[in-house]
């Protein structure tokens, strides 16, 4: 009998998912495998709603942004009835193991449905690029290409009407997108929670760059540091400049992948089925000095995720 894995996405959708999902169905299949497909993240392992998965299943989705799979919260997940109920639909239809896509939650779940007997690996795919002990996740490559686009956009009204502009991107708990997309497109004062800077250091640059005739200013802000429009009017009430204010949201997770995402999700994934068929359940696939390797997912979770020092200081200097 055919050895079976299954597949699934959790968590925000990333760039690049589709791109994951098609490796782990092609490579499974490659190796003589059945590959299920689970719906809508963690709630389908407990709904029991999963469809068997064909090399047709996954044609024409390398390029597409988001995941046919789609995504779901499941608190249900979250209990051991829960995860126990997951393990047991699982165990029932014969899979051995699961690739889960997805953030820091997601492997959380990796870890209990592994302790639930049912081995599964962690493929890191989020925007936010904040999984300790790798480089780089899916999807964050096309969230700075985006906001970096975008940005590239306000600054040429912002040039035409002579103001600032605010620009509020994604990021909670990590200012990854902002700092990269920021340094990027020349942004004037970067925002983000591992560094807090204070406005009043935010209003000294604009004024100082006014009394040398600067025509416009962009100050990045990453969501996990105030609301843009707070900074916004703080600036306003500060120094009486006028300024804009551009919420891009969930526009910063959508959209084509770029080619280095698409290759980073089929190499991971591939490696995650490898992992899988082993039986390496609470492992990961992380990018780590320019290879991909296996880690413990638990071990890696006591670490914070990496945040490039060099690269902030580099915007601060640029940005004088």
């Amino acid at each position: 009998m055919k050895k079976r894995i299954a597949v699934l996405t959790s968590g925000g959708d990333a760039p690049g998912m589709n791109a994951a999902i098609r490796a782990v169905v092609r490579k499974g299949i490659f190796l003589d495998c059945e590959v299920w497909g689970i719906k809508e993240g963690f709630r389908g392992t407990i709904a029991d709603d999963m469809i068997k998965m064909e090399l047709g299943s996954v044609g024409d989705i390398i390029q597409r942004g988001g995941t046919i799979l789609r995504t779901a919260r499941c608190d249900e997940f979250m209990t051991p009835e829960g995860q126990a109920k997951a393990a047991a639909n699982l165990k029932r239809r014969g899979i051995e193991g699961v690739v889960v896509i997805g953030g820091d939650g997601s492997f959380r779940g990796a870890v209990d449905l592994t302790a639930a007997g049912v081995p599964a690996v962690g493929v890191p795919g989020t925007i936010d690029n904040d999984i300790p002990g790798s480089d780089n996740t899916i999807g964050f490559d096309t969230a700075v290409n985006t906001a970096a686009d975008a940005i590239d956009k306000i600054r040429d009204t912002a040039t035409s009407h002579q103001r600032t502009f605010v620009v509020e991107l994604m990021g909670r708990h990590s200012g990854a997108i902002a700092l990269a997309a920021g340094l990027a497109s020349g942004a004037e004062s970067i925002l983000i929670p591992e560094k807090p800077m204070s406005l009043d250091e935010v209003c000294k640059r604009l004024d100082a760059g006014h009394k040398r005739g600067k025509l416009h200013s962009i100050i990045i802000v990453a969501e996990g540091v105030a609301s843009g429009f707070e900074v916004a009017a703080e600036i306003k009430k500060r120094t009486g400049q006028e300024n804009r204010v551009i919420v891009l949201g969930h526009l910063q997770r959508g959209g084509s992948p770029t080619a280095s995402d698409r290759i980073m999700a089929s190499c991971m994934a591939s490696i995650a089925v490898d992992l899988v068929l082993d039986g390496r359940g609470g492992q990961m696939v992380v990018l780590k000095n320019g290879t991909y390797q296996a880690m413990d997912i638990a071990e890696a979770m006591k670490q914070k995720p990496h945040f490039d020092e060099e690269r902030y200081r580099l915007a601060r200097v640029l940005s004088i």
